[in-house]
């Protein structure tokens, strides 16, 4: 099997490993890639955002599969175009993608289906803003209801600073605070049949204690030994499901990831937002438990034939990824910093280049590394991705030392 995997972050290089490992991958192109992707697989030039030039490039690499990791192109039809071209594609259509493409759309697609999530009203003016802030009093969530690469949502207590959000977006959904621990569950689906893979905790905040701006996030663990036992089913009878067949009941039914945020609050699991891609650095930890052939369970999915696939098996033990992030991320990261100790094994390239003159490798994003460890338990897991840490060296690097320390010490606790 010929794969073209699209994007170029830590995601993209997470899949890319796990692509490689699959017996079935003969060959393994990446458009645009980095330069860890490029160990891994041939890099070639492409406009991510052009649905044309993708389904071209594939044509072109006489592609048997194509993998879209990130949510733009998604967003933008590049799935459309592969499949146009008689190439399978893994990833949503433009229309499907619209569950992370408009926050307002998802909404509207929950209450048809009647999936549990909080309350939310969509704001266009600053009068419906205020009324909607005064509905439901601090902690104030507001989200734009465009893409926003992972920081389009501000949680406050701070009326001034949720006003400004909105005011700052041209629309804005607000939604009351959901208490309780937060969950990722990434589920591969052909739009019928779906699996869910293991669930994972993220860590949006920039700084130790969830203190700080939110981020694309800043590290994530996986398994969560705290979480009830049958999440899993429960999200995907009461969400995944409903979701999939109102979706395929308004004629755009939804194949690829759909990456379900979960508040596990008192009243049970309640749906923070869907994304249309994998997570960004849930992926990383997921994948690398995952024993399954990667190519195989995504071909299955881009191909309608997920029901008939095996059972998913996976790893014994836990893994968790501390991201490296620029110095000033997220507001404002200086990029162009010279990054040493990111060839060890477990470091997934997320923001990086090679300067021409000489090689050196460069921070050239907000997230520049994702460190990311495994062993027979999350303690040693989290010991093992930190060690990682500790080898990177890049001037004003920023890290949290708090990823995954609650959940060893058995501190995360679920709302009675």
């Amino acid at each position: 099997m010929r794969v073209l995997l699209i994007g170029s972050g830590g995601r993209e290089h997470a899949l890319a490993r796990g692509l490689v490992t699959d017996p079935a991958v003969e060959a393994l192109i990446a458009a645009p890639g980095n330069p860890g992707i490029a160990s891994l697989a041939e890099l070639r030039d492409v406009d991510i955002l052009q649905p044309e030039a993708v389904a071209a490039l594939a044509v072109e690499m006489q592609a048997d599969l194509v993998v879209i990791g990130p949510e733009a192109p998604l967003v933008a039809g590049a799935a459309d175009a592969v499949r146009a071209k008689g190439i399978a594609c893994f990833g949503p259509s433009a229309a499907a993608a619209q569950l992370e493409g408009s926050k307002a759309f998802a909404k509207e697609v929950m209450a048809s289906a009647g999936v549990p999530t909080a309350r939310a009203f969509v704001c266009t003016t600053l009068d419906e803003v205020v009324t909607a802030l005064d509905e439901f009093g601090p902690p104030y969530v507001v989200k734009n209801d465009g893409l926003a690469a992972g920081k389009g949502v501000v949680v406050t207590d701070d009326r001034e600073e949720a006003l400004a959000h909105a005011a700052s977006c041209r629309r804005v959904v607000i939604e009351e605070y959901l208490d309780g621990p937060e969950v990722s569950l990434l589920v591969v689906t052909d739009g019928g049949a779906a699996r869910p893979l293991l669930p994972a905790q993220d860590f949006k905040r920039a700084g130790d204690g969830d203190a700080g701006p939110n981020t694309g996030g800043m590290g994530a663990y996986a398994p969560l030994p705290w979480a009830p036992a049958g999440l899993a089913d429960a999200v995907m009878s009461t969400v995944v499901y409903p979701t999939l067949r109102e979706m395929a009941r308004r004629g755009t039914p939804f194949a690829g990831v759909l990456y379900v945020g979960l508040a596990l609050t008192r009243n049970g699991p309640r749906v923070v937002e869907f994304n249309a891609r994998f997570g960004d650095p849930e992926t990383q930890v997921v994948l690398a438990l995952l024993e399954t052939p990667l190519a195989g369970l995504l071909h299955a999915a881009a191909t309608g034939t997920l029901a008939t696939h095996p059972e998913l098996h996976w790893r014994d033990g836990a893994a968790v990824v501390v991201v490296v992030a620029a110095p000033g991320y997220p507001e404002a990261p200086h990029t162009g910093g010279i990054v040493t100790g990111a060839d060890a094994d477990g470091v997934f390239h997320a923001g990086t280049k090679r300067r021409v003159d000489d090689g050196a490798l460069l921070s050239a994003g907000g997230r520049v590394l994702g460190c990311t460890g495994v062993g027979p338990d999350l303690a040693s897991a989290r010991a093992a991705a930190y060690e990682i840490v500790d080898q990177i060296t890049m001037d004003g690097a920023q890290f949290r030392r708090d990823i995954a320390l609650a959940a060893v010490e058995g501190r995360v606790t679920l709302p009675s």
